[in-house]
């Protein structure tokens, strides 16, 4: 049987912007800094649209009731975007039929992710396909620019090594409360004393928001 509660650890906020900070520092490193500062503008925008609608539906029940979404899955979104981009520095080298296969592997875990965060009721399908699209949308932009520009090889046998370990403790990460942090700024600057209650909108038994955005 599936332990979904394992797989969904692997698109906490605490392993996935690590690897995103990783790629952005060793891109950095290699002197490949159009491309670190791509990734970082694409990463910072995607978790800026992610909060940006959690707070929107928190502070204010903005949200598109009729699919049940009330902001982008944070962990399907950055599964999405941190994944193909790994695997394809890490590839590099290869042959084409190889780099893109490691790319769609990637999604393929992504999606599993996405499908953990729906089947443990922390999200509805709406939107894990949300934030799987806004994940995929940031890393094949990347893919896109980072094609045939990169001098050196980014992810030397060590860097590899290091990425696979900072993955191996997932199951076991707590998850980080930001999901608490957001909730309590919005209703800072919203002026309510409590979130806009989602409950109104189904019936249904749901965890109100996913744990990080």
């Amino acid at each position: 049987m599936i332990d979904w509660t394992d797989i969904t650890h692997y698109g906490d906020v605490t392993i996935t912007s690590l690897a995103a900070a990783a790629i952005a520092g060793w891109l950095f490193v290699e002197d490949e800094k159009r491309l670190a500062f791509w990734w970082s503008v694409l990463f910072a925008g995607g978790m800026g649209i992610v909060i940006a609608t959690k707070m929107a539906f928190i502070g204010w029940g903005i949200g598109i009731r009729a699919i049940d979404f009330a902001g982008f899955s944070g962990h399907a979104m950055r599964a999405a975007a941190v994944l193909p981009v790994l695997l394809y520095l890490i590839l590099q080298r290869t042959r084409f039929i190889i780099r893109a296969g490691g790319v769609v592997f990637g999604f393929a875990c992504a999606a599993m992710i996405g499908v953990s965060r729906i089947a443990l009721y922390t999200h509805s399908t709406s939107e894990v396909v949300a934030g799987l699209l806004l994940g995929a949308a940031m890393s094949l932009t990347f893919i896109r620019i980072a094609h045939g520009s990169l001098g050196k090889h980014v992810f030397k046998p060590l860097r590899i090594v290091l990425s696979l370990l900072v993955l191996l403790p997932a199951p076991y990460v707590h998850p980080a409360p930001t999901q608490q942090w957001l909730t309590e700024l919005t209703l800072y600057f919203s002026g309510h004393d409590h979130p806009y209650p989602r409950a109104d909108w189904r019936t249904e038994k749901r965890r109100p928001l996913e744990e990080v955005p």
